[in-house]
């Protein structure tokens, strides 16, 4: 029974619909095949037409079995050994050991040196070679990228590269780790504009020639990638079956969600002729908050923000707060004696309680294109510095935005990394009146908001 289930589960883990269609594209290609054969028979006898029909049947069978078989069965392969997929390019030092190979070919030819040969098959060799130990060193080996929980725009973290050999008995030498875009980073030479000037080093305006020219220049062209690891990771050495892994310093400037969906291992072992990249999927991602750290704009609004707090909040506490009338449900613990005898009425003291403390920070994101990027962008980061800032306080911090309203420092921390321009025009209005003093961080016009709405406020005007 034990042989029969395994006979079973191997039955049900074959892609039976595969073997089919294999066994449909062979069956197709020697139907195919003896078509040929009998076209060139036909044609052997004079018989044109029917060897016309036959040659045709042919290559129309061929055609079909490729276009319906071929493309599904070379993605099912692809799909199980994308990681054995190599890429390749050719190394400064490959190109001038080329040369010289073609150079030592041609004397060769020429004259006829037996020794001249001797020395182009050892150069042919050492590039075959090459090959194949380089392409060796990157079999067997397992990438994985390691990430810090929480990370900044702008700050820098420290996240780790693993290098796995699964080999059982060579190691790995003088790998990188590479993200995709480093490997396919290109750059091109263009005709730019400038100026010929005789003598080049003198000062401008007192050479003896100037005249219109033409310069070739190198432009590397790199667009602004939102991956992780963002720099090449060199590994040295890798023992069989262990892993070794390097820590690299990361540093995003700006704030979003950064993926990792390949990472490549490359290396120029043993002769440096050619670089060959071994591509591997992954799946990582980490979403940069925006930086916290305090800016001029902060620290203008951070005091008159305390103050309007302290103001706000009444209770019991060491900062007096106001003299008011005494009413029967106050404490008599409280009463201003001085105050008292003066007014001849029973006057009440009023502190400020920092633990009572009650904020909302409220961030009105804007419609696109309402105000500019470097605006929008510094509202983010004010939003989030303030939020910071007030958590590490004695208060009762809460936040709000459209589609957003919560306590959690992180979600609103991460709310702030993914937030894009969006209107949202009764957000402001339709906020409940939590008893919190409010921030509100906003792009709306001076006079369109109506502080009433809550018990208190400050607004801070984006783009002023």
């Amino acid at each position: 029974m034990t042989a029969l289930a395994g006979v079973r589960k191997v039955l049900g883990s074959v892609d039976r619909d595969s073997i089919v269609r294999a066994v449909l594209a062979i069956v197709g290609l020697f139907v195919a095949f003896v078509a040929a054969l009998l076209s060139t028979v036909a044609a052997d006898a004079g018989q044109f037409w029917p060897s016309v029909i036959l040659a045709t049947s042919s290559l129309l069978l061929a055609g079909v079995v490729g276009i319906l078989t071929v493309p599904l069965l070379a993605k099912r392969v692809m799909a199980s050994r994308v990681n054995d997929v190599l890429h390749y390019e050719m190394t400064r030092e490959g190109t001038v050991y080329l040369i010289l190979v073609l150079v030592i070919g041609i004397a060769a030819l020429n004259t006829g040196n037996n020794l001249l040969f001797v020395i182009l098959a050892t150069m042919l060799a050492a590039i075959v070679v090459s090959g194949v130990a380089s392409a060796f060193m990157l079999r067997g080996l397992k990438l994985e990228l390691t990430v810090p929980e929480h990370m900044f725009a702008r700050a820098p973290a420290l996240a780790r590269v693993w290098v796995r050999n699964t080999r059982a008995f060579t190691p790995a030498m003088s790998v990188t780790v590479v993200s995709p875009e480093i490997r396919t980073s290109r750059s091109t030479w263009v005709l730019e504009k400038s100026t010929f000037r005789f003598p080049p080093k003198r000062v401008a305006g007192r050479e003896w020639f100037r005249w219109p020219d033409l310069s070739l220049k190198r432009r590397v062209s790199r667009e602004e990638s939102m991956t992780i690891l963002q720099q090449p990771v060199f590994v040295p050495y890798v023992p069989a079956k262990s892993s070794v892994s390097q820590e690299v310093e990361l540093r995003f400037e700006k704030r979003g969600l950064y993926t990792q969906d390949a990472l490549g291992v490359s290396s120029r072992f043993p002769f440096a002729f050619l670089q060959k990249t071994r591509m591997m999927r992954l799946d990582s991602e980490v979403i940069v908050f925006p930086s916290v750290d305090a800016t001029d704009q902060f620290y203008e609004v951070l005091p008159l923000i305390a103050g309007e707090v302290a103001s706000f909040v009444r209770g019991r506490g060491f900062d007096l707060y106001r003299i008011r009338e005494y009413s029967p449900q106050d404490d008599a613990r409280h009463v201003d004696w001085r105050a008292s005898a003066k007014s001849g009425d029973l006057k009440l003291r009023e502190f400020t309680r920092e633990d009572e403390r009650k904020l909302r920070i409220v961030f009105d994101n804007p419609a696109p294109d309402a105000i500019a990027e470097k605006h929008y962008e510094a509202g983010v980061q004010l939003a989030a510095s303030l939020a910071w800032h007030f958590a590490s306080e004695n208060t009762d911090l809460s936040f709000a935005a459209p589609g957003f309203e919560g306590r959690d420092l992180n979600e609103f921390l991460r709310y702030l990394a993914l937030v894009k321009p969006e209107a949202q025009p009764r957000l402001l209005e339709e906020l409940p009146d939590t008893g919190a003093y409010n921030v509100v961080i906003t792009a709306r016009p001076r006079g369109s908001i109506t502080t009433a709405l809550w018990s208190g406020s400050y607004v801070i005007f984006l783009g002023d």
